[in-house]
């Protein structure tokens, strides 16, 4: 095979978890899918982690990406909500963790700037990009399923550079680089 690599991207969420795959061949990307995963109906904060753990599982095993892009939790209305998102991103990177899948991280704004060139613009404006780039017939309802897509696509643009964000090759590298935030 010519030059070829899969990259899920994750949009995490405990109300709804937006992915979107795209392959790229020689340099081109070519879209594959985009879903949400909707938990609004689980009440419990636990139930909906292993949701999120297995659906990750499930399309790590169903299309074998050779790389993860998630974007990284940002602090908005309160402290609460952020540490839910974070519940939500750590187990999606532990889920692509134990399957070995090299994980980086971005921050909202960096995905924005890399689909659009506005780190302010809006999700429609995202939505509307990658529905151009990819030549995307429809676009879904809710657009957590395109930001997943914009993290996959943004790594895509952002390969090969140094200055992207935190990245993580295993358990081991992942613990490497974050034992210094855990020893007190």
């Amino acid at each position: 095979m010519a030059n070829e690599k899969i990259i899920l991207g994750i949009d995490p969420g405990t109300t709804i978890m937006g992915f979107g795959l795209i392959k790229v061949m020689n340099k081109k990307m070519e879209f594959l899918q985009m879903n949400e995963l909707l938990l609004q109906k689980y009440t419990d904060p636990y139930v909906k982690l292993k949701l999120i753990f297995e659906r990750t599982i499930e399309l790590i095993d169903t299309y074998h990406p050779d790389e993860i892009a998630i974007e990284a939790p940002f602090f908005g209305k309160n402290v609460q909500s952020m540490l839910k998102l974070g519940r939500a991103q750590g187990v999606a990177m532990a889920a692509g963790l134990s399957r070995d899948i090299p994980i980086t991280e971005y921050l909202p704004k960096k995905i924005k700037m890399a689909i659009t060139g506005n780190g302010n613009a809006s999700k429609e404006q995202v939505a509307k990009m990658l529905q151009s780039m990819l030549g995307l017939k429809t676009l879904p309802k809710n657009l957590d399923s395109t930001d997943g897509l914009a993290a996959a696509v943004c790594h895509f643009y952002n390969e090969g550079r140094i200055e992207v964000g935190k990245s993580y090759t295993g358990w081991d590298a992942f613990v490497k680089q974050n034992e210094k935030r855990v020893k007190k």
